[in-house]
């Protein structure tokens, strides 16, 4: 049977297998949803019969020759890519992979500095020699977003010998950047360029949205799709269309990576969400960019924030709130959850919303809310606000202890103070974005603890043990490695 991209093979099957009601004598142990507590079977009771594992017709993510092999075709077709997998642990492990199957121990890749945690966490894993190259810092909206292509071509002058090069496509607020540019720069050394587009998966719907990583080029790409399509959490995409990196060697890491009981849950929203997104007409797409310019004006309203203008190279369902000073973005989200309204991410002078792919309904709702913040904003105290344009002061640069390396040297944990000039034994991450502000390996800067020190005031949440007892240091002499 020939399938299109309205059908969803792998979620058709899961129901039509749970209608037959079979009697379980296998795992899950919820036994299709009979056994499960009883003061919580009236929210799981829809989704624990499709809770299933690899029975006979029901294929295996790990060895897909069936409806999950069918899915994730209709995936790779929809999205423009040769070969696409499934992901349940989120972009995370698709950045993992992808880094993995590009470079082994001791092999040179280049990154963009401001990656999200589990590019770094790929660094690690692999042993590899991370190149960074530095963020630009965008005044007109007030927060580093990518690296210039001049960066990038120095980096590839002095370092040819590089395996790869990883970027990242959109930033966390939807902002991109001329990427085609980059990629035709990184192919021109026959070197391939790895995606995390985790925020992108709906670029593939075209106008009014930025071009997509895989439509401009890219090698490997991975996509949240929970972010912006209807999927659940941490069910994710990772594409290819090269032939610089085996198939194989993704595929290799991934069943090493992922769970050896993956959810069928999980895989069946991939495959919906692509069905989903595959479906959207110009009409609904008309609808969407008419409800988002609605929400844009009622977050205009305000003597408090500004609300940063959208551009081509920007993702119109991202709207950010730019606080005026004396304000964090943190309390301005804080006066929102109390409205009921909850936003994606607060940084010390921004705060983020997300608009859904189909029209929002509760405009009334909204400037209801609004109005209180804004009368509470008008009797609460006004502060200093964090200088961060000195977080990535180098344009270029390597870990100051290589990975290979970190385990030939003790550890010590040392007042925030004291571990100015020593190198960082762990890293130092504030949650959301998820970006580190000290790396693993990374000699810590006045300007890294002057940040963190305003980071603990404002209350924002960073992941670490507790931060405030310190940092954790390598200990004795650890001599700059130059680039």
């Amino acid at each position: 049977m020939k399938l299109n991209q309205q059908d969803t093979p792998l979620y058709a099957r899961l129901i039509q297998f749970s209608e037959q009601h079979p009697i379980s004598f296998h795992v899950p142990g919820h036994k299709n949803g009979s056994i499960f507590l009883d003061d919580a079977k009236n929210t799981f009771n829809h989704i624990l019969p499709i809770d299933l594992t690899e029975l006979t017709g029901l294929d295996d993510l790990h060895a897909p020759n069936g409806v999950i092999a069918e899915a994730e075709q209709l995936a790779a077709n929809f999205f423009g890519a040769n070969q696409t997998f499934f992901l349940v642990g989120g972009s995370t492990v698709g950045n993992l992979a992808m880094i993995l199957a590009a470079c082994s121990a001791g092999e040179k890749i280049i990154v963009q500095r401001n990656s999200h945690k589990s590019i770094i966490n790929g660094l690690e894993l692999s042993g590899a020699m991370p190149v960074f190259i530095a963020p630009l810092y965008d005044e007109s909206v007030g927060r580093f977003t990518h690296p210039d292509i001049d960066t990038l071509k120095q980096a590839l002058e002095i370092h040819p010998d590089v395996k790869a090069v990883v970027l990242t496509y959109p930033d966390y607020f939807g902002k991109t950047y001329p990427l085609r540019q980059m990629i035709d720069l990184v192919h021109s050394y026959n070197i391939p360029i790895l995606i995390d587009e985790a925020h992108g998966v709906h670029f593939s719907l075209g106008d009014p949205f930025p071009p997509s990583a895989l439509k401009l080029g890219a090698d490997i790409v991975v996509q949240s799709a929970h972010k912006m399509a209807p999927a659940l959490t941490m069910a994710s995409y990772l594409h290819m269309k090269t032939e610089r990196i085996a198939a194989d060697r993704i595929a290799h890491y991934l069943q090493m990576l992922q769970s050896s009981s993956p959810s069928y849950p999980l895989m069946a929203s991939l495959d919906i969400a692509r069905s989903f997104l595959a479906s959207i007409s110009p009409t609904d797409i008309e609808a969407v960019k008419t409800s988002v310019m609605q929400v844009r004006k009622s977050f205009a309203l305000s003597g408090f924030w500004n609300l940063l203008p959208i551009t081509e190279f920007d993702d119109p369902l991202k709207l950010t709130l730019s606080v005026k000073p004396g304000l964090t973005g943190f309390e301005l989200a804080h006066y929102f959850e109390q409205g009921g309204i909850y936003p994606e991410l607060a940084t010390h002078n921004q705060v983020l919303f997300i608009h859904g792919l189909q029209p929002f309904e509760k405009l009334m709702q909204l400037r209801k809310v609004m109005k209180s913040v804004m009368d509470q904003l008008k009797i609460i105290e006004s502060h200093a606000t964090i200088e961060i344009t000195k977080m990535f002061s180098k344009k270029m640069g390597t870990l100051s202890l290589p990975y290979q390396k970190m385990n030939q040297h003790k550890t010590a944990t040392v007042s925030l103070k004291q571990a100015i000039g020593k190198v960082a034994a762990e890293a130092v991450i504030p949650y959301p974005p998820g970006i580190p502000l000290v790396m693993k390996g990374e000699r810590i800067t006045g300007d890294h603890i002057k940040i963190i020190e305003q980071l603990i005031i404002q209350g924002v949440t960073i992941q670490h043990r507790d931060i405030t007892r310190g940092i954790r240091v390598f200990t004795g002499q650890i001599k700059e490695k130059n680039t």
